[in-house]
């Protein structure tokens, strides 16, 4: 008889994604259900994933504090009901203030409660949560911020990246051009925008590029017709629903540093600058790009000295390849043992021990 799991997960796509991958190394093992909040649900597709909306309110306004407190009651008391109704055994959380209702109502049941941290900063609210659960599933046992009372708890996995990934690994691509892509979210990311395609113009005199880039969807015509008319072929989007279509075409990428983006270039062997986004929280996409820096696998750019910068770095790379062959082995030799039965294993063994 299958166990009956819960995963708790919402918001961005960077705890929304990696809780779509734990449901498929799950699903064969276990009855699941997913709850997320109103902004999680846009990557879920209604017609897969049996999710329930759980929309858990921020407690950082302190006018609305009382008010949010009590919906954060309310919301304990729904999952309570929900968690006894559905019969689950387990409750798996990929962090965010959203997944507290559940945290704590599995809590009251006396379940066991499994985190992900996908950051090499542990997140604010897996910190408070670790207190709760049994085991914190992270990419690295040095993860800043982590309380040295809790490191037990950590078990090591490679990052959770979508099957259909894995299976594009041995796929190479030759190109006749240099493909790029520059990955700034479906929101841009406007350094990308406005900061780079005049040196992207510079660069294509020196050597034939495609340019894949996403962009906001106000910027796309823009971007496509400046493209074009300086003679490079490209390719601008904001939302592409087979990514991977478009990721396994590019010899480097140019992006932010949000945990499953690297990961996914990582295990293509797609070398990447990252250029981490500063407001991101406790810096964790800065300590996220370091942990592929120290492994000798990618350029870490800051945003402040980008535009300054990026030309010189993309000609380097052009015009003397001997760095990017190194980067390209070191990212084969990190991923050496990283496959998903591999991962599922880990997971699975972990998740089922007494």
């Amino acid at each position: 008889m299958k166990n009956n799991f819960l995963i708790s997960t919402g918001g961005s796509g960077g705890h929304t994604i990696p809780a779509t991958i734990i449901y498929e190394h799950l699903k064969e093992k276990a009855n699941l259900i997913i709850t997320t909040d109103k902004r999680g649900s846009k990557y879920l597709d209604n017609s897969y994933y049996k999710y329930v909306i759980i929309d858990t309110p921020k407690l950082n306004n302190i006018f609305l504090f009382p008010l949010n407190l009590l919906i954060i009651l309310y919301l304990t008391i729904k999952s309570l009901f929900l968690l006894m109704n559905k019969k689950i055994n387990k409750t798996v959380s990929t962090g965010g203030y959203m997944s507290l209702p559940l945290i704590i109502a599995s809590k009251i049941l006396n379940l066991d409660i499994y985190l992900i941290e996908p950051n090499q900063v542990i997140g604010r609210a897996n910190r408070f949560f670790l207190r709760y659960c049994k085991k914190i599933f992270c990419y690295s046992e040095s993860i800043k911020n982590f309380p040295k009372k809790y490191i037990d708890k950590i078990v090591v996995i490679n990052p959770l990246i979508k099957k259909k990934f894995y299976e594009q690994i041995k796929k190479v691509n030759k190109n006749e051009k240099f493909n790029l892509l520059i990955i700034g979210g479906s929101q841009g990311a406007k350094i990308f925008d406005s900061n780079l395609k005049n040196s992207l113009v510079k660069i294509s005199k020196i050597v034939p590029i495609k340019i894949f880039h996403q962009s906001n969807v106000r910027n796309i015509k823009n971007l496509s017709n400046y493209y074009s008319e300086n003679k490079i072929e490209n390719k601008i989007f904001s939302f592409e629903k087979d990514f991977l279509k478009i990721i396994q075409q590019v010899n480097l990428c140019i992006t932010r540093a949000g945990a499953s983006t690297l990961a996914e270039l990582s295990i293509l062997n797609i070398p990447f600058i990252a250029v981490p986004l500063p407001s991101s929280k406790d810096n964790h996409q800065l300590e996220n790009a370091k942990f592929y820096d120290n492994n000798g696998c990618c350029w870490v750019l800051d945003q402040e000295i980008f535009e300054n910068k990026i030309e010189k770095i993309l000609r380097n790379i052009i015009e003397d390849k001997s760095d990017y062959y190194k980067k390209k082995d070191n990212l084969k030799k990190l991923n050496l043992k990283n496959t998903w039965l591999n991962v599922n294993q880990k997971i699975l063994k972990n998740l089922y021990e007494s």
